[in-house]
């Protein structure tokens, strides 16, 4: 059976002691370290080269979620595990937008703590399920964010789904050609789309037009 070696990263020391205790009764987890900040971090996970780092958030000097991207950016083997009491939409995405593998929070079972331990050594993504269902809801809201286009971009689509050319169109709006490109770059970009045909459809189906 192979050990997890495991770095353990958390500024207060009862912290650090009972994960170290808990770890202690396993057999194939084995903490190689303790680091009370950010920067004792990474230089540890430099020296020791453990499988995992198990990395609270906020701590002093450099914090979790900058020691993660510092600690995968010197060693993309090593697996970050966050573990820590913060569930907020930006601790969140900062950590798993700096490399983390997964995030749990300290109320964590100390069951659901070692089975974390071992999937992400192992190569998975582990998250709590507090932290699933907010990322579940935050690409819902995201992939709800209406499409916005400017009144002119509107006019310009409208013209062009009456079947009017450029020039035509900057004649009846006054303005320059030119212009009227840029508003249908701006709205292709708005709309996801590369040409005139796809953005008026998808005007339509987005109930602009």
């Amino acid at each position: 059976m192979s050990v997890i070696r495991v770095l353990v990263a958390d500024d207060h020391p009862v912290v650090r002691a009972g994960i170290a205790g808990l770890f202690a009764a396993e057999s194939d987890i084995d903490v190689v370290g303790q680091a009370a900040d950010g920067h004792e971090a990474v230089r540890l996970a430099a020296d020791l080269r453990p499988d995992l780092v198990l990395m609270d958030l906020r701590m002093p000097g450099l914090d979790g979620v900058e020691a993660t991207a510092a600690i995968i950016a010197a060693d993309p083997a090593v697996h970050v595990l966050v573990l820590t009491t913060y569930e907020t939409d930006e601790h969140i995405v900062g950590a798993i937008e700096a490399g983390a593998s997964g995030y749990l929070v300290k109320a964590a079972p100390h069951d659901e703590l070692l089975a974390g331990v071992r999937s992400v050594a192992a190569g998975e993504t582990v998250l709590a399920p507090s932290i699933a269902a907010r990322l579940v809801r935050r690409v819902r809201t995201e992939s709800a964010t209406p499409v916005s286009l400017s009144p002119r971009e509107l006019d310009v689509l409208r013209l062009v789904a009456a079947g009017r050319s450029n020039p035509e169109i900057a004649a009846e709006l006054f303005i320059g050609e030119a212009t009227v490109k840029t508003h249908l770059v701006h709205a292709f970009e708005k709309l996801e789309v590369n040409d005139r045909t796809r953005a008026v459809t998808r005007a339509m189906e987005l109930g602009l037009l």
